[in-house]
């Protein structure tokens, strides 16, 4: 059984979360997760400008327990074929806010509506290698509803639970080679699948964002 630390309930994410807002320039990162702390090749490789881009973080509801929804991506994709990722994308002209552009992003890849997600909050955004500047919106979602993936995009969608996520004993810590130059990764490995990269990132800043704000 998870420590009891780690099982929240929907109101201790509400809570918790209740504060936050999504940064004034979607294109602009948190400065928690800036590239700065990059190899200066790996820096060097960033746009003057990111592309700001959002990822819904859906946490379903289960009767005493929450599970983290999140997708493999489908093996024919140009980039991140395969990977475990949260769905999401780069925000449209047509998005209002990057809350939209999570959203809208959600419906096209798994088929969730909008309707049926409580945004609680949102985390800091973070870039990427890829030149995104991606920010989370944590949303609450209700067990049972149907799930409609698009498959070019994701091959399978599935769920782990929050408790484990947030347990750092459940966090492991390698190194990838990434153009030429070595940098620390952390994972997460559940049921089969391996959760790294930037989802990994994010996973570990929402940890920090629930347990530092008690």
């Amino acid at each position: 059984m998870a420590d009891a630390r780690y099982r929240l309930s929907a109101e201790d994410i509400r809570r918790r979360l209740r504060a936050t807002r999504p940064g004034p320039d979607p294109a602009g990162v948190d400065p928690e997760h800036s590239a700065r702390r990059w190899p200066a090749p790996l820096r060097e490789r960033l746009p003057a400008r990111l592309t700001p881009a959002g990822v819904l973080i859906p946490i379903v509801e289960y009767p005493g327990e929450l599970a983290v929804l999140l997708t493999r991506r489908s093996a024919g994709l140009p980039q991140h074929a395969g990977q475990v990722s949260f769905p999401g994308g780069r925000m449209e002209q047509c998005d209002l806010d990057i809350r939209a552009t999570a959203l809208r992003e959600t419906h096209e890849e798994i088929g969730l509506e909008p309707c049926h997600v409580e945004v609680a909050g949102y985390l800091g955004a973070q870039p990427t290698i890829t030149g995104y500047a991606v920010t989370p919106v944590v949303g609450l979602v209700r067990a049972g509803l149907p799930l409609v993936p698009d498959p070019v995009e994701v091959e399978t969608v599935f769920e782990v639970p929050l408790a484990f996520l947030l347990d750092p004993a459940n966090q492991e810590v390698g190194q990838r080679e990434l153009h030429g130059v070595f940098v620390p990764i952390v994972e997460f490995r559940y049921g089969g699948e391996r959760i790294w990269g930037a989802t990994a990132s994010i996973v570990v800043a929402l940890r920090k964002r629930l347990l530092d704000n008690q």
